[in-house]
């Protein structure tokens, strides 16, 4: 008799999409309102902090399309746990309706941004906020901490990605003097979030591990402890690349030089974080321990 395997590979593969593009629309909303702040209305280096903003609300608009077309294919097995159609799903389920909707104002929101319209980031914000947290708002408390684990990880990662990608690159790819200065803005922006998120997604990965581990022997026992045990240690190095970021090359932060420093250490941060993802996909796809 030939066993079932614990999962297919084309598991992991999704979750890893969804958990890239789901960075990729948190990210660009850390970046507006943490690395930018009241940058945006500056005309420093030619502009650059509006094409910055340009770019990371392409970014975003794209994780939200795939967002979009994950959960679209998502529905048909979500209505059939609940022994419901498509349509009865879409219609009566509050969690859903509010997650579609919110998803909606989100992709909305990051293209008006992307167009140049300022206006859009508030909705963008609220949209992609409230429908990672669209459970709360159809009452279930109990299945928050997951989702919030994730928003989490989403504004200090994905933000660190559009950082560098929207930012940092189109900085240093800019002619004008000041280029520097205007890299450490943004870094410094970037890093009161970062210092935040960071305690906060320590103590809900904590909680959602306890959680998964019944008994508390399954870390060392079972497949999905073996790869939590991996993720720890993936997230100890992203966590150590950080903070080498920030203790070392941040305060060095105003020349050219400087800028193209912190933009290779960050690039191995953003490495040892998608090595996180990847183990973090391959868990959630794995069967949780059975006390």
């Amino acid at each position: 008799m030939q066993t079932e395997p614990l999962l297919t590979w084309s598991e992991p593969a999704i979750e890893l999409v969804g958990f890239v593009s789901l960075f990729m629309v948190n990210g660009a909303i850390g970046f507006r309102y943490a690395a930018l702040r009241e940058r945006l209305a500056s005309t420093e280096v030619g502009g650059v902090f509006e094409l910055a903003a340009g770019r990371a609300a392409m970014l975003g608009l794209v994780g939200a399309l795939v967002q979009a077309v994950l959960l679209v294919t998502r529905l048909p097995h979500l209505a059939e746990r609940m022994h419901l159609t498509v349509t009865q799903l879409i219609t009566t389920d509050p969690q859903t309706i509010a997650r579609c909707g919110l998803l909606l104002v989100a992709i909305v929101g990051l293209g008006l941004a992307a167009a140049g319209r300022r206006s859009g980031w508030a909705l963008a914000a609220v949209g992609a906020i409230g429908s990672e947290l669209s459970g709360a708002l159809a009452g279930r408390w109990d299945r928050m901490v997951n989702p919030v684990h994730q928003l989490l990880a989403g504004l200090w990662l994905g933000t660190l990605a559009v950082l560098v990608l929207a930012g940092v690159g189109t900085a240093l790819r800019s002619e004008r003097p000041g280029r520097g200065a205007a890299v450490a803005g943004m870094v410094n922006g970037f890093s009161p979030l970062a210092l935040t998120c960071g305690p906060l997604l320590i103590a809900t990965g904590v909680i959602t591990a306890l959680r998964h581990l019944k008994p508390f022997a399954s870390l060392w026992t079972t497949p999905y402890g073996y790869a939590l045990m991996v993720k720890l240690c993936l997230v100890a190095m992203t966590f150590a690349l950080g903070a080498w970021n920030w203790r070392r090359q941040r305060p060095r932060l105003g020349s050219d030089q400087a800028a193209g420093r912190i933009l290779r250490s960050s690039l191995l941060e953003l490495g040892a974080a998608l090595l996180v993802l990847t183990v973090t996909a391959v868990l959630v796809s794995l069967p949780s321990p059975k006390g």
